[in-house]
């Protein structure tokens, strides 16, 4: 693919880099104009956003810091590196950090934790479908061999050099299955969205349906440093996958004992903004 989409000098614009930064961008709008519905105002799930990314960002490093540990131990200024900072760090731990910015933000401006997180339920498969296709571009994330003839052969060596990528090989484009099945579910919230019963009603099927796609993903996938655990035999995403289906569970039981339901202004109000 295209590991690199400019070159000015000796300054790099790397195609990752833009696309993730779109798929940001596109899911901070999307957030933003869901906002309303929620009965929430624009502007703090804007600023929100923006802070949960920053701080995503920096758990993300950390998360794959942590993950590879006996590589950064025994090679300490590679934490501080140009490839360290460049490098997309782990998508759970974005995860991670996004979450608990939103539980220390909701804590002090009083928001319903439900109601923001449903208001990004959509807006994060949106941005990380973008984002995964930077991914495949770089080449990074990339699958098993495989013989199946919509395997990928990645051929450009810079995409060996940042991201270790096999070139030469046909491999799964995992990359793509995850951009693919992303942007489904960004449809699928959507429409439910639309119809929704209960606080952590989009929340909830997210986290099922990511942690399922997810949790099956990452059989096919092929790249290092995923922290393989029992014999490598699964992974710690899977496990995490795991607990992601039994949070969105959880908030379905609840929802449907109704336990969390939807004030009737906030109802009246989301009907009125279709």
């Amino acid at each position: 693919m295209y590991p690199r989409l400019v070159q000015v000098g000796g300054i790099s614009i790397y195609t990752y880099g833009v696309l993730v930064t779109a798929g940001v961008l596109l899911a901070l709008w999307f957030a933003r104009r869901q906002a309303p519905r929620a009965g929430l105002n624009p502007d703090k799930i804007w600023n929100l956003g923006i802070y949960s990314v920053l701080i995503a960002l920096v758990a993300s490093k950390l998360w794959l810091i942590l993950s590879a540990w006996d590589y950064y131990s025994a090679n300490p200024r590679e934490i501080f590196s140009l490839s360290t900072f460049q490098s997309g760090g782990t998508f759970y731990g974005g995860v991670l950090g996004a979450v608990l910015t939103i539980a220390v933000y909701t804590y002090i401006y009083d928001l319903s934790i439900l109601a923001v997180m449903d208001t990004f339920a959509a807006a994060v498969p949106l941005g990380h479908s973008i984002g995964r296709l930077g991914c495949f571009a770089a080449g990074c994330c990339y699958g098993k061999p495989t013989a199946l003839s919509w395997g990928v052969t990645f051929r450009d060596p810079l995409a060996g050099q940042l991201a270790g990528t096999p070139l030469g090989v046909r491999l799964h484009p995992t990359q793509l299955y995850e951009a693919g099945a992303e942007f489904l579910n960004f449809l699928f919230l959507v429409w439910l969205g639309r119809r929704q019963r209960f606080r952590g009603q989009l929340i909830g099927t997210y986290f099922l349906l990511y942690g399922f796609e997810r949790g099956t993903i990452e059989f096919f996938r092929g790249d290092p440093g995923r922290t393989l655990m029992f014999h490598d035999s699964i992974s710690l995403m899977q496990i995490v996958s795991v607990l992601l289906i039994l949070a969105g569970t959880f908030l379905w039981w609840r929802g449907l004992r109704g336990k969390t339901a939807i004030p009737p202004a906030t109802a009246a109000r989301a009907v009125a903004v279709r």
